[in-house]
Parts: structure tokens; sequence; C-alpha cells
């Protein structure tokens, strides 16, 4: 049977989606997130993208992956709000930038360097990519309430992976990660400049959907966990730990999210 409303790339349609929206970019990731769901449903399995809508506490909720960098993003969340999803709350891993954000912390993103093209195609490059900040209030409530270390601050998000992450020489200099060690001169700086600026962390996401969400009135945030440190290379954490660390910042982001579906005035199906 054909459904409503159906969308281009993920086939989904009218009841797919939820209105409040887990994002996260592994699509192994989805199923951790709707763990303790009830009557889940798996309503799309197709390219990068794995969607799962459920309920917990009588609230309707969908988990979403993204794929990696902006422009799988804005496919899933351009989508997702055809649909009807009105709350997005991405879920990530990220690169430490600054010198006090340690392996394991949580970084809750006040606002995103938008050093990607995907929300370039949408709004000029000066237009902010902020988080709405009933978001950043429930990400940082429940993040408190966790007991697990966390900031809040600037991310910077990006679009070429190698071309913009650096390894460190045997003699102190940064090199770069792409093929054959290509890059241009104005690349070299571009870490050190966002550490001088005060910039936590670094991941491909985020100012996608800070964008996207803000300038079609919708709320959305993002919480990830630090898992090494920018640039490399340096010490990492092991799989066991970062999938604990991840663990815990579903918990949070699961706290905030229900927090804010529970709001007066906000739909719970």
């Amino acid at each position: 049977m054909a459904k409503i409303n159906a969308q281009p790339i993920t086939g989904c349609g009218e009841g797919d989606f939820a209105p409040h929206v887990f994002l996260c970019g592994d699509p192994e990731r989805v199923p951790k997130i709707s763990a303790d769901w009830n009557d889940v449903k798996e309503v799309c399995r197709i390219r990068e993208y794995v969607v799962h809508t459920g309920t917990k506490d009588g609230i309707a909720l969908s988990a979403a992956s993204t794929g990696v960098g902006g422009a799988s993003t804005a496919v899933i969340l351009e989508e997702a709000a055809k649909l009807g999803a009105r709350t997005f709350l991405r879920i990530g891993n990220s690169g430490a930038l600054a010198d006090h954000v340690e392996l394991g912390d949580y970084v809750i993103t006040t606002a995103s360097v938008r050093d990607e093209g995907t929300s370039k195609s949408y709004v000029r490059e000066d237009f902010p990519a902020a988080a709405h900040f009933e978001v950043v209030q429930g990400l940082v409530t429940a993040a408190a309430a966790s007991g697990h270390r966390f900031h809040t601050g600037v991310t910077w998000s990006i679009d070429g992976f190698y071309a913009r992450n650096k390894v460190v020489g045997e003699g102190g200099e940064l090199r770069s990660m792409s093929f054959g060690s290509y890059q241009q001169s104005w690349m070299n700086g571009m870490v050190a400049d966002m550490k001088s600026a005060g910039v936590l962390n670094v991941e491909m996401e985020s100012s996608t959907i800070l964008t996207l969400a803000t300038i079609y009135g919708l709320r959305a945030g993002c919480i990830c966990t630090v898992s090494d440190r920018t640039p490399w290379p340096g010490p990492g954490q092991d799989s066991i730990t970062l999938d604990r660390n991840m663990d815990g910042a579903i918990e949070v982001a699961m706290d905030a999210m229900l927090h804010l579906a529970a709001e007066p005035g906000e739909p719970r199906a």
C-alpha cells in the first residue's frame, strides 16, 4: 500500500516520524537509542538512513541516522520535518579541540561554526547556526543530573574530514591527513585558529541541523561525547569505553527530550 506523502529519498510517509526526533550519524546507533521504547517499528532502511519510531513514557519518539556530513543530514531533516517532526536532538561523537575538554566528556553545543557547504546552500554564510535555547537548557539540566563531566560552547562543524583534520608530525608540525599529504596553505592554521577562538570540539553535522532548524522555525540541539583529540594522533577511547560513554550521552539526551516533549502544548503522539 502506497504511503501518504511519501518522501523521495527515504520513502517515509505520514505517521513514520514522531514530532520528537533523535539524530545520529551511524545507523547502528539507532537501535541503541530505541532499545527501551515500546511498540518500536523500523520504518526506513535505505542507503545511510535507518529510522525507528516508537513510544516511551507515552511520548512518541523517532530515531534516525544521518550518515556522515551535512548533505545527507539535510535530506533526513527535510523529510522528517515535512512529516511532522518539530524537535531534533543530535547524539554524536566528536574530537576535542580545547585543552580542558577531556576524552569521555560531553559537549553540549550552543552554536556551531558553519565550515561546511550544505547550510550555505540554504542561507547566507553569516547567518548563525545556533542551538535552540530550550534544547540547550534541557540538555544541561539532564547532563548535570547525570553527574557526568560536560561542557557547553561552540562546535566546529566541517565537511571534509581529511581536508580539515591534521596529524602531528615527528617535529611537532601539523601535517595533512589527505591522500598524498595534499593541502593548501590556507588550511594549515585552521585547527590552531579554532582553538584560539575557544571552540570546544569538532564534528560534521551540527551546523546543518542547527541552521535548517532555525530557518524552519524548529527546535534543535546537539550533545556529543569526545572520543579523541584534534589534531591526531593522540590518545583515544577504546571501543568499550566509547560505547559506555555513548550510552551515557543517549541517556542524557533521552531525559532532555522527554522533558521537552512533556511541556504544555507539545504533542505527545
